[in-house]
Parts: structure tokens; sequence; C-alpha cells
């Protein structure tokens, strides 16, 4: 695996015309599926749960500084209103207008997915029936080498959510010291 800080940029990246907004009668489809593709593995190489756009703009994601060009705050809204639309992405607070919009929830993994993953590894390592912390969950050397590791709180809270309703977990106890049972 690749360092975190160490990203290969696809070659459309070098395109100029990657950067700019297509007219409003051409479709951008296309070029928001690349746009997409490209944040989700951006995302999960540098574990980045959430991108505040005023910020990542200003970061190489968003900013190519080799030909000059870089995404608009509005563009960069634009697309993420495009991953919305295709459940990998939502804004913080759960609206669906991006106007006031500055954050967001990037899903390289939906919630159902990293709850999948979080259970597949609990019964892999004989876990079941075991109280574990939210905390041992994400950053204990048992998950050291597991894409959760590492997770932010608030996303490990949806999926624990997403297996709570499907009667696989119970979670309890105070919020900053949450335990969770699986079965």
């Amino acid at each position: 695996m690749a360092q975190a800080d160490t990203f290969e940029f696809p070659a459309f990246y070098s395109f100029p015309p990657f950067f700019s907004p297509r007219p409003s009668t051409t479709p951008g489809h296309a070029r928001h599926s690349k746009w997409s593709s490209l944040i989700l593995a951006y995302c999960r190489q540098k574990k980045l749960w959430k991108l505040t756009l005023v910020d990542a703009i200003d970061t190489d994601l968003f900013w190519n500084k080799t030909i000059n060009k870089r995404v608009s705050l509005a563009d960069a809204k634009e697309i993420i209103n495009a991953m919305r639309k295709e459940g990998r992405a939502e804004w913080l607070g759960g609206k669906k207008d991006s106007d006031s919009k500055e954050v967001a929830w990037i899903y390289w993994r939906t919630p159902e997915e990293w709850a999948g993953l979080i259970y597949d590894w609990v019964d892999e390592t004989g876990q079941k029936n075991v109280v574990l912390t939210l905390y041992e969950l994400t950053e204990s050397e048992a998950t050291m080498s597991q894409e959760f590791h590492g997770m932010d709180p608030d996303l490990l809270q949806r999926a624990m959510g997403v297996l709570v309703k499907r009667g696989k977990a119970q979670v309890f106890g105070q919020e900053d010291e949450q335990g969770v049972k699986f079965f």
C-alpha cells in the first residue's frame, strides 16, 4: 500500500478541460463520474472521511499546480451533489441543497459497507458476544491492518446504527465511552 501522503493521480487529471465545468447544455455525467472516482480513491488512500470544500479546493485534489488549473468552490459543490445522488457523499446536516453546505461526508465505503466490513472482522476474530469499546474498534493495535482503523467516530456511529438495526449489535454506555456487543 502506498504511503498516505503519496497519491498517484490518473492521466485525465493533467487534462486542463477536466477542471472546467461543462456548459449547461452539455451533460457533465462523464466528468462527474471521473471526479467521483478520483475523489473516492484520493479520500480512501488518505483516509479522509469528510471534505471541507473551502479547504479542499486549495489542495492537490482540486488544484493541479503543474497545469495551473483548479476547480471552483461552486463546481466542487456540483461534483459533490452528483456524488450525493449516487450515494457516495452526503452534506453534513443531511440537507440536499448545497448552497450553504461546505462540509460533506465522502463515502468511499457507505455506512452499510463499513458495517459489513466491521462485522466480518468481528466474526473472523472471534469477537462475537464480547464487549468492545468503540475506541478499541478503530484505534487498537488489533485493528491496525483493517481499513476501518482510524475511522471518524461519527461515521463509526452510523455503521454501528446499521448493525443495531439488523440485530447484529447492541451499543451502550456514555458518548465518550461507548461499548458494543456483537451477536
